[in-house]
Parts: C-alpha cells; sequence; structure tokens
C-alpha cells in the first residue's frame, strides 16, 4: 500500500492538501506498496484498499525448502472528527504450501494471517496548510516545477495501533498469541513535478519474541493526471526474520473515487529468495463535506456582494436618467413619433 498523499494522480492527491483540509477532489490511496501516507482519507469518507498476489519463495542452504501460493492484503480506512484523523484496519492472509527438499520430502499447507492490526493515525505537523509557497503561480510554470527549501520539511503523522495473532500460527513465532501494540511515524514530503518522498518507521508486535523494526522508504512519480509509478524498499529486522524487499510497480486512476494498481516484490537474497506479483484496487465512498466558516470571506459571500453592488449601480443609473429634465425633454421630442 503505496501512498498516492491534488489532482496529478492518486499518491500525489492523497499527499496533496487544499486550504484547512486534507480532503482532495480525487481518491487518496495507500497502495500500490505497503508504505503508509502522512494524510488522512478526510472526514466522513470510507474507502477500501484491496490487492491478491502470487508468492513463491525457495531457500537454498541449510534446510532447503519451497514456498508456492496466493494471499490478499487488506485495509479499510475512515476519516473520523478531524480531518487529521484517521481509523484502519489492515491485514495480509495468505494460503500457501511449504515444500522441504531434504531426503525426506514433506508438504506442510498454511493459511492463516501474516498480520492484523487496528490503529489510528494523526496527523501532528502539515507544512503545507495555509502555506503561500504551496500556492499555484498562474504566470510561471518554471516557478510551479522548480525546488523549493520548504519542500524538505516533511508533514508528519503518528500512529498508534495493536497486531492480534491467533494461537500457533505459522506465519509468527511460537509462543505469538493475542494483541501487541503497534506504533509508527510517517513522514511525507510533496517536490515540484509530481514527486513524493514516504518514509515510514515501525515498532512492531512491542513486548513479544517477535518484535520487529520496520523501516519504508517510498518514491512516487505522477506523469499525468491518470498514471504514477512508484519504487520502495522495506528493512525488517527481528530475531524471528530479517530482510531487505524491494517493489516497482504504477497506478492507473479509472476515476475520482476507483484505483487500479499492480506491483512487483523480490529481494535479494536465499534466506529464503522472494519474489511476488500483486494486482490491487482502492475504492471509496465519498461523503465528505467541507466545515462552512462564517466569516465573511467566502465565495458565496463575495458573490453576493458584488450582484448586491452591481443592481445599486443600476437603479442608481435609472433614477438618474429620469429625474434629469433636459434628458427628459430630449426623450419626448425623439419619441414624438410614437404616439
Amino acid at each position: 500500500m503505496t501512498p498516492v498523499k491534488s489532482t496529478l494522480f492518486v499518491l500525489l492527491s492523497l499527499i496533496t492538501t487544499q486550504g484547512f483540509s486534507q480532503y482532495t477532489d480525487v481518491i487518496n490511496s495507500n497502495r500500490p506498496g505497503v508504505s503508509r501516507s502522512a494524510f488522512s482519507v478526510g472526514t466522513n469518507v470510507a474507502q477500501l484498499e484491496v490487492g491478491p498476489y502470487m508468492i513463491k519463495e525457495k531457500r537454498t542452504p541449510a534446510i532447503p525448502y519451497e514456498v508456492s501460493g496466493l494471499g490478499v492484503d487488506f485495509a479499510a480506512r475512515y476519516g473520523l472528527i478531524w480531518e487529521e484523523l484517521e481509523l484502519n484496519i489492515e491485514g495480509t492472509f495468505q494460503n500457501d504450501k511449504k515444500t522441504y527438499s531434504s531426503n525426506l520430502s514433506a508438504e506442510d499447507k498454511r493459511a492463516n494471517f501474516k498480520f492484523l492490526s487496528i490503529g489510528a493515525k494523526y496527523l501532528v505537523y502539515d507544512p503545507y496548510k495555509n502555506s503561500e509557497n504551496d500556492k499555484p503561480n498562474l504566470y510561471s510554470w518554471k516557478a510551479n516545477h522548480s525546488f523549493k527549501w520548504s519542500e524538505l520539511i516533511p508533514a508528519i503523522s503518528v500512529y498508534a495501533g495493536a497486531n492480534f495473532d491467533t494461537k500457533d500460527n505459522p506465519y509468527t513465532a511460537s509462543g505469538i498469541e493475542g494483541f501487541s501494540p503497534k506504533i509508527m511515524i510517517a513522514t511525507q514530503n510533496n517536490f515540484a513535478g509530481g514527486w513524493v518522498f514516504v518514509m515510514n518507521l515501525i515498532k512492531d508486535r512491542i513486548g513479544t519474541d517477535q518484535s520487529d523494526f520496520q523501516y519504508i522508504l517510498t518514491l512516487t512519480h505522477s506523469f499525468n493526471p491518470k498514471w504514477v509509478i512508484f519504487g520502495e524498499t522495506q528493512g525488517i529486522k527481528s530475531d524471528f526474520y530479517a530482510d531487505n524487499l524491494f517493489r516497482f510497480g504504477g497506478a492507473y486512476l479509472w476515476g475520482k473515487d476507483f484505483q487500479l494498481d499492480t506491483a512487483l516484490t523480490f529481494n535479494t537474497k536465499d534466506t529464503p529468495s522472494v519474489f511476488g506479483v500483486n494486482f490491487g484496487m482502492s475504492y471509496r465512498l465519498d461523503f465528505h463535506k467541507d466545515k462552512e466558516i462564517d466569516n465573511g470571506t467566502s465565495a458565496q459571500d463575495e458573490r453576493e456582494r458584488r450582484l448586491n453592488r452591481n443592481n445599486g449601480k443600476k437603479k442608481k443609473k435609472k433614477k438618474n436618467d429620469t429625474d434629469n429634465p433636459i434628458k427628459k425633454q430630449k426623450r419626448d421630442d425623439t419619441d414624438f413619433g410614437s404616439n
């Protein structure tokens, strides 16, 4: 699930703020990839992100084995109360067959959640809110696409949640069961030209025998309002499992509330080697309404003021024209043939 945090497209739209709101006109998806944007989906927006995948793993040294199977990763996100707050539930379910290549061949069929978590994300710092540098220059294309030092200051959000692991889960360490805390810091930089950089720092299953640390770095680029590509690296470190994964892929904006995506996942080691392909989609139910700020500066207020001003000028002009005796006499002389 990769961010996609503006009408430039999913990843860029997900990450671009508008005035006082994180809500965007087009869907704001974390797919493809696994990193999380610093921004939420917006209040009263419900969003589903899901992606089936195929996975193959092969270990050659020590105890050789192969894993082949299918899975699905998913996330449900909802913006609640404040623009900065998002509630979410996410997870990955996998069904595979693990075949050992020893003298006595054996197979192990497995099916369970690799992870299942529920939590909340809150934006604590937004450098783009009310920023004059974020407003487009209507007279200069170069100004809108040139680098600004302020772009190095990221948006920052924090996440707190809990994992739930079932007893005897084949994808977790022995003895892992029940709930365990999970925390994350997510940062996001929006650069000129449609480039976006996202970083996640995650501490997972805190206090268990599988307490791991993860970092995820994601760079995305939008070519136009429909297409975007991304590259991502994910590092995982724990006593149970350690790896460095790489992902590449892209996404297509089918409509303002619907996105399609695909990605490849692989690593560079053989303990085990990993190769995966996924295809995903994101869909939102948009019930968002902008909060009305009664300060007399809205577009509707300005429109009403202009209409009243123009109507006043017309009435005044008409009254002066009627009351002028010279103009009235000239008009009467000109209209002599009208009777």
